[in-house]
């Protein structure tokens, strides 16, 4: 692997500590973790609007460009050395056969610079011809990286669920992507241009995490903010 373009920049953003390790969350829902110098994301989704184009619906199939360009900013602001997506990375099994040149060309010189590691979802169980490790799970420093959350798991980090929170401050509400853990399961929010999100607060949540200890990082435009429990609704 060649010497890598990616170079940090300073930013200010809280720190996410998870089973006794710091990370950064990004305002793109992508997750720095500073001692592995690893990038972390979840359920990129490649591809997503492009399938739905190609069965007929008039969507414009420019989501992968976009995304791409959300990944290769991270990349930049991060430097970090490696990149694992936690699933899900493609919207369809043979998606990775139908990227246009260019960003067969942008994908190829990201795995030319930096480690990347494909872990296998329900959307893209099997391996693809991507540059990279496809792997169908990873443990790394003592963590377990996946697509699904499982219940009574310890230091397990998904994606597959898209958590977003719902709040309410002063008569206003706000709705957004989000992390969310109790120190033994973290779900990253969805990273893709094109995914939707589910209210942490729907049955899709229920018996994953013990309330109590629940931590909430919402993302901003420009930052990430920790949220109360306290400010959450439904909806």
């Amino acid at each position: 692997m060649g010497q890598t373009l990616y170079k940090a920049e300073i930013t200010e953003t809280p720190i996410l500590r998870f089973a006794g390790n710091n990370f950064e969350p990004l305002p793109s829902g992508g997750l720095y973790w500073h001692a592995q110098q690893t990038l972390l994301v979840a359920d990129l989704h490649f591809e997503k609007m492009a399938s739905f184009a190609r069965r007929g619906q008039m969507l414009p199939p420019y989501d992968t460009g976009l995304t791409l360009a959300r990944l290769e900013a991270d990349l930049r602001r991060t430097g970090a050395k490696r990149m694992v997506s936690l699933g899900d990375s493609f919207h369809r099994a043979d998606a990775s056969s139908l990227l246009t040149n260019s960003d067969r060309m942008r994908l190829d010189t990201l795995t030319d610079l930096v480690e990347c590691i494909w872990l296998s979802g329900n959307h893209d169980p099997a391996p693809h011809s991507i540059g990279g490790t496809c792997l169908p799970d990873l443990m790394l420093d003592g963590l377990i990286l996946t697509h699904e959350p499982k219940r009574g798991a310890t230091g397990l980090m998904a994606g597959h669920l898209h958590p977003a929170a719902h709040i309410h401050i002063e008569g206003r509400s706000t709705r957004r992507p989000c992390f969310v853990h109790d120190n033994r399961l973290l779900i990253l929010p969805a990273y893709g241009a094109s995914t939707g999100s589910i209210n942490i607060l729907s049955p899709a949540f229920v018996g994953l995490f013990h309330w109590p200890a629940l931590e909430v990082t919402m993302l901003g435009k420009d930052r990430t903010y920790p949220v109360s429990t306290k400010r959450l609704v439904r909806g």
